[in-house]
């Protein structure tokens, strides 16, 4: 559990930069273990990252925002191998049972009955098992999935590929992670984590994804079907956001629309900017070969 309090940031590559020389950081706010939970903000929000990433470099933007709401937020790093100093990289079965530890914990020391999950990218993936396979669903208020893969994707067409060539997804895992392999359209995980529907009673599902996601395709894997699901895109609420996957969870806009997510009785309406096609993409392939 990351317990080093960082700065906030605007972007991945300024989080990577930090997390340099600050491998333990979480953002400013978070994991405060002395939170109580109040009556306007009954449910702690724990923080789930995507992939090859971390509680800080995917939450040292929205983080702090929800603390200056009055939550009691919290985030893990789950998935890394021994030594890792990345997380979301490991097969995603004992990341599922991570997640599953820390919320037990953040319920216990908050002493609520309840908590919200937020999952960005993979963390969608991981959080909505934890929901709906491994009996969390009376333990969850909201679940949000910021970028969700819900179905997986086809990454520009090379899954189908892969999947038709013997031994090319392990090839596929070698070069990327075997989690990232794990989340590929129509691979076993995925089939597995949406078997029976994808909701279960109980909480509420919101996905908030943006059609010119660079790794989610087709689009429409990101959306929930099951009852009571609400899938938000970005470009229905504010036309000119070109955001894609990765600035996701830096974007502006989808910091107040999450802040509306989970709190719609006192966060105000986010505020529509432009934002160009790419925003956000230099910044994270800076940060992952840095």
């Amino acid at each position: 559990m990351p317990s080093e309090e960082g700065p906030r940031q605007t972007d991945h590559l300024a989080a990577a930069r930090y997390l340099d020389t600050h491998p333990a950081a979480v953002p400013v706010g978070v994991n405060n273990f002395g939170c109580k939970p109040t009556a306007e903000h009954p449910r702690p929000v724990v923080l789930v990252h995507g992939t090859d990433s971390s509680a800080y470099s995917d939450w040292a933007g929205i983080g702090p925002q929800l603390v200056d709401a009055g939550m009691c937020v919290f985030a893990l790093n789950y998935g890394g191998a021994p030594g890792a100093d990345t997380y979301g990289t490991e097969d995603m079965r004992i990341s599922f049972a991570q997640l599953a530890a820390f919320v037990d914990d953040v319920l216990a020391v908050t002493g609520a009955a309840k908590v919200d999950l937020v999952g960005f990218s993979q963390g969608a993936n991981v959080s909505r098992y934890y929901v709906n396979k491994l009996g969390g669903a009376p333990k969850v208020g909201t679940w949000v999935g910021l970028a969700s893969p819900s179905y997986g994707g086809v990454m520009y067409g090379l899954v189908p590929v892969g999947q038709a060539v013997p031994g090319m997804m392990d090839v596929y895992a070698k070069v990327t992670s075997t989690a990232a392999v794990q989340q590929a359209q129509g691979e076993p995980l995925m089939v597995e984590l949406n078997a029976g529907g994808d909701t279960v009673p109980g909480p509420r599902y919101v996905t908030v994804g943006s059609r010119v996601d660079e790794m989610i395709q087709p689009f429409d894997n990101i959306a929930l079907h099951g009852a009571g699901a609400e899938n938000l895109v970005l470009q229905d609420l504010c036309a000119d956001d070109l955001t894609g996957h990765f600035h996701l969870v830096y974007d502006p806009f989808v910091q107040q629309l999450l802040l509306r997510v989970l709190d719609p009785a006192h966060a105000p309406a986010p505020v529509c900017k432009p934002v160009a096609l790419g925003t956000g993409i230099p910044q994270v392939i800076i940060a992952g070969n840095s």
